[in-house]
């Protein structure tokens, strides 16, 4: 005797399909299916995210109507007037202290995306370090995202390497990165720096670790703005 057992074959009167008492057991509840699509597009978001990380840069995303240009050294400027407003940018910085960008409105903030893991990230610190001290009583903020480090630990003894004393927002996940929009001068890759003007407009981006001469051929214009 089979050691499976079957259902009874039922029929449905309605309409004349034999039910056969077995189900798909692959079939899974809308709510379930919903969920699982959730997850999966989140995933896909976070991957597209990691796939640019610590790279030497990323789309242009320049041309068409996105109202910015990028030169041939790499850094992509807006004209004031034309300039996207930096998304709300705010958490816990690496101390576990709350912070919010859109309190530095009125001063030219330097936005540098980094991780303590990413070698041109490494490269760049100390230039980040010598100007954000340099220039810290002439009105220029500096602020950093750290992401994907899994522990602020790692990204707190990196500071102290590099004598870094500017805040940075904690984002282990890249979370503030996807505020940004798609055809804005948006951070595409790690490390990205951003210059947001005095009333919070992004004015230049870099895709590349920066050396003190091209992070100053960033900042300077916009600070001269009146």
């Amino acid at each position: 005797m089979s050691a499976v057992s079957r259902a009874p074959q039922r029929s449905n009167s309605a309409t004349g399909v034999q039910d056969t008492g077995v189900r798909d057991l692959h079939a899974r509840p809308p709510r379930l299916r919903a969920r699982r699509r959730a997850v999966v597009t989140a995933g896909t978001a976070a991957a597209a995210l990691l796939l640019t990380a610590c790279g030497s840069g990323g789309a242009s995303d320049g041309g068409g109507n996105t109202n910015f240009v990028t030169g041939t050294d790499g850094i992509s400027t807006a004209d004031k007037g034309e300039r996207a407003t930096a998304p709300e940018l705010s958490g816990k910085t690496l101390e576990g202290e709350p912070l919010d960008v859109a309190d530095f409105r009125g001063k030219v903030v330097v936005l540098n995306v980094w991780g303590s893991w990413c070698n041109p990230c490494r490269a760049e610190a100390k230039y980040f370090a010598k100007v954000s001290e340099e220039y810290a009583d002439r009105g220029v903020q500096f602020v950093g995202i750290n992401t994907r480090d899994s522990s602020a630990g790692s990204a707190l003894a990196f500071e102290k390497d590099f004598g870094i004393t500017y805040p940075s927002l904690y984002d282990p996940t890249g979370k503030l990165m996807l505020r940004f929009e798609k055809g804005t001068l948006n951070p595409q890759a790690i490390p990205s720096t951003l210059i947001l003007d005095r009333d919070g407009g992004i004015a230049a981006r870099s895709l590349t670790a920066l050396s003190e001469e091209r992070l100053l051929k960033m900042l300077e214009p916009v600070l001269a703005e009146k």
